[in-house]
């Protein structure tokens, strides 16, 4: 199946609605052009933000508030010092 878009002046392309949903790309999304001999691939581009900030902090409020305090507890669960 071949589908066509149009390059306007500044070089952009609308990419068709049926191209888009296959690819599952909206507004905003990043792709990638993937140049492979004389064959071009248009893909989703890799995501960059870190899919794990969202948890930062989770477990703030379980666990002591510095890393002093933290390793002091637990020098105190074994049994030694606490001194760093």
């Amino acid at each position: 199946m071949t589908i066509a878009g149009t390059m306007s002046s500044k070089g952009q392309i609308t990419i068709p609605a049926e191209v888009r949903k296959r690819l599952g790309i909206h507004e905003g999304d990043r792709v990638e052009f993937v140049l492979e001999g004389e064959t071009t691939t248009i893909r989703p581009a890799a995501r960059t933000d870190n899919p794990f900030a969202e948890y930062r902090g989770a477990l703030a409020s379980v666990l002591p508030g510095t890393i002093e305090e933290i390793v002091a507890e637990e020098r105190a669960m074994r049994g030694r010092e606490t001194e760093l």
